[in-house]
């Protein structure tokens, strides 16, 4: 674990914060996807983090920026507007994922957050902390989501774009190499 630290703190331009584990590996073996704790406990400070999938594979995180640049999200918030099968799995993804995070907490873990006012962020949101499940937040947690879960964003993506990882030779993840600093 102590090497895939380190690759995913080059990947991400710093430690990683609140890792339990990698949930995805690329192709080549790097990490690509990692989960994350839903409370964060650094020094004396506690704090939610509703983010339970993690994007870390840069050649990833490149393309989805790319198409947010794009405007894809509002394209895809209006295709959730307008229909509505696609509306009601991506509610269940949503519901899911709230789920398996707020699964995460132990019962002290609840009662700190019920006392703090924090226990609905990570009872009621959505994928990457939504709360209105209309919207789409960010390409990056969607997508990881996708590839730890499986997901309808992810799928809806997936039709319409195409994805690669990194080609064998121009690998992105060896140790070293310096990567750009991860925003989501």
């Amino acid at each position: 674990m102590d090497r895939d630290r380190a690759i995913i703190e080059h990947q991400l331009g710093r430690p990683p914060r609140g890792l339990i584990n990698i949930e995805v590996r690329c192709p080549w073996g790097y990490p690509a996807v990692v989960r994350v704790a839903p409370l964060l406990k650094e020094k004396d400070e506690i704090e939610p983090f509703p983010t339970l999938f993690w994007l870390t594979c840069p050649i990833l995180r490149e393309q989805l920026s790319r198409l947010e640049e794009r405007g894809v999200i509002a394209q895809l918030e209006g295709e959730i507007a307008r229909n509505p099968d696609l509306r009601e799995r991506y509610f269940e993804d949503h519901r899911r994922y709230a789920q398996e995070r707020f699964s995460l907490l132990s019962p002290e873990e609840q009662e700190f957050l019920q006392g703090r006012g924090w226990l609905e962020a990570l009872r009621d949101r959505g994928i990457a902390g939504i709360g209105d499940f209309r919207t789409v937040k960010c390409l990056h947690a969607h997508y990881a989501h996708h590839l730890a879960r499986g997901s309808t964003i992810g799928r809806w993506l997936e039709e319409r774009f195409r994805f690669s990882w990194c080609p064998p030779n121009d690998i992105r993840c060896h140790e070293g190499e310096p990567l750009a600093r991860a925003d989501h």
